[in-house]
């Protein structure tokens, strides 16, 4: 309704004497200014943003944008100096929309110095999805973590998991706040509710719900274990680290002189620890990196996977075979094969540098996520080392712990020998490997697609170890060694008293004596793969077969846990 009054209120007065109205009515109010014809205000239309703001909650949201502004003007012209974004444009690049923060007022007894105690949390969406956050403030205190702000994150994690949604953390901390005059008399990071309990929940939280970490600045100490406790780790290049210890400590305590970025840089947790998932450029590429990310995983462990629409491969299925070469010995990018296995656009290569003999990542086969472990006969024939075989175990862990199909494609001589390998582990941590593959119960598809000699068949869900389908394609070779090997161990001494060109006519005899007893079709009549099929037909085999273990069960197995841990 239309309500006149004799002369034009100043704006304000007019959006409340309109509020007031429509409030009083129950009804939608016009104010117009007699002999006019616009309304010079608007209220009860059902968005209610006109409502009357009082000087008690002016005063609130003055505070409330002061505290949201960060910290002081000398740490905002830190982050600049360093390259790196304030939190919130953070967040802004990430989140399609903030819906609310808790803890704004943490720490307002600090004279302002530490506004939200340099610790956001809070609740977004991405993708349609609720994603539960915690992000260091760098311009309060260089992200150093207070007893308030682990607080804030501590109740977040906790939320989280009983809501069921993932979890996001943007880590730009130096670790725990040490000045003095910012910590109380006897407050230590051994509290049963303080640093540590951080630790413990992301602890007894993994499994439940994704655990995401992006790192964006260095971090040291025991506050580094917050990203390594993530599922999967984003870190961006130059302006990231992570160590146990900082370089001016390391120097202190071994006489080893270094920087964060030789320490524990991008490169080396990328290329030699293997801790982190992916390094990128800078922080848009990072905030895209979730995104893709979280269009793979459910918000819950036993909640659905997100699915898209189905798209065609970015290679044609039908040329698999020509991929594969014919010699057991020769080099070629499992690549090739995957881009005619997934949707087009839908790989995400998870560690690319970290073990590069094994390829694992997600894709979309139909529009539905899958893990893929591969070995990569480009690189050191595809055999399996300790690195590579702690990288496939974690994936093969998480993907169970998440319901996320496997799919195993073989192609390796086995797991690598020498005395090398025995001093880095390689059957503590071969072990590992197999243990995962034996213990997940997703949807697990193996594909012997060449050579699939010794052990390695074991770690990657040979016929033993439960797979719902062991598919072998004409190229497959399957065998405890392959058949050089096998002629040198069976028949060495002999070959040693046998002149060259004996030798050689010797070899290639019982070479072929061996190949027929290798020979994949006769393990096919013998029911030692489920099915033998054309190459070109893979990934409809694929799509059919996840399609009808889309409701596979879990089975309960009689004990508290197994004893090799990840």
């Amino acid at each position: 309704m239309k309500i006149t009054v004799d002369a034009a209120p100043d704006e304000e007065t007019a959006r409340a004497i309109a509020s007031a109205l429509a409030a009083h009515l129950g009804r939608g109010v016009e104010l117009v200014v007699d002999g006019t014809e616009e309304p010079v205000a608007t209220a009860g239309d059902g968005d209610w943003d006109d409502a009357v703001v009082t000087e008690r909650e002016r005063e609130l949201r003055a505070e409330i944008e002061e505290i949201i502004s960060g910290g002081p003007e000398r740490g905002h012209e830190k982050i600049e100096e360093l390259g790196k974004l304030f939190v919130r444009d953070r967040l802004d690049l990430i989140f399609d929309e903030i819906e609310y923060e808790d803890g704004t007022f943490a720490r307002h007894d600090a004279d302002g110095d530490l506004p939200a105690d340099g610790m956001i949390t809070g609740v977004g969406t991405i993708h349609g999805r609720t994603v539960f956050f915690a992000a260091n403030d760098y311009t309060v205190k260089a992200g150093s973590l207070g007893g308030m702000g682990v607080e804030k994150e501590i109740r977040l994690a906790e939320r989280a998991a009983e809501a069921g949604a993932p979890i996001l953390r943007l880590i730009d901390s130096t670790g725990a706040r040490l000045n003095l005059d910012d910590r109380e008399p006897g407050d230590t990071h051994m509290d049963r509710y303080r640093g540590g309990r951080m630790f413990f929940n992301q602890c007894i939280h993994s499994g439940q719900v994704p655990q995401i970490g992006v790192l964006y600045g260095p971090d040291i100490a025991g506050s580094a274990y917050t990203p390594v406790f993530c599922d999967y780790l984003v870190m961006v290049e130059e302006i990231s680290g992570m160590a146990i210890a900082s370089p001016r400590v390391v120097e202190a305590v071994t006489g080893e002189q270094t920087t964060m970025q030789g320490l524990g840089g991008p490169r080396v947790h990328a290329t030699e620890s293997g801790s982190a998932d992916l390094v990128v450029e800078d922080e848009r590429a990072a905030a895209n990196a979730v995104r893709d990310l979280l269009t793979y995983l459910p918000q819950r462990h036993d909640a659905p996977l997100p699915t898209r629409e189905p798209d065609s491969p970015a290679a044609n299925p039908k040329g698999l075979d020509a991929v594969i070469p014919d010699e057991p010995n020769e080099g070629y990018d499992v690549q090739g094969v995957i881009d005619r296995l997934v949707d087009d656009g839908s790989w995400f290569e998870l560690k690319p540098r970290f073990a590069p003999e094994l390829v694992t990542g997600f894709g979309r086969i139909e529009g539905r996520p899958v893990g893929i472990v591969a070995n990569q006969p480009a690189v050191k024939s595809g055999a399996i080392f300790p690195d590579s075989a702690e990288k496939g175990a974690g994936f093969v862990w998480t993907c169970d712990a998440f319901g996320i199909p496997l799919i195993y494609l073989c192609d390796t001589p086995g797991f690598m020998v020498g005395s090398q390998v025995e001093r880095e582990g390689v059957l503590q941590k071969g072990r590992k490997f197999i243990y995962a593959t034996s213990n997940a119960q997703v949807p697990k598809l193996c594909v012997v697609t060449r050579k699939a000699y010794g052990a390695g068949i074991y770690a990657m869900a040979g016929p033993s170890f439960d797979p719902d389908a062991t598919l072998a394609l004409p190229s497959a070779e399957i065998a405890v060694m392959g058949p050089d090997a096998a002629v040198n161990a069976l028949f060495a001494e002999q070959l040693e008293e046998m002149d060259p060109e004996s030798r050689q006519a010797f070899t290639e005899s019982m070479r072929e004596e061996y190949d027929k007893h290798i020979d994949v079709r006769t393990q096919a009549a013998k029911m030692q793969v489920d099915e033998l099929l054309p190459a070109g037909n893979l990934r409809d085999q694929l799509a059919a077969r996840l399609r009808a273990l889309r409701n596979k069960r879990r089975t309960e197995r009689d004990r508290y846990h197994g004893t090799v841990l990840f």
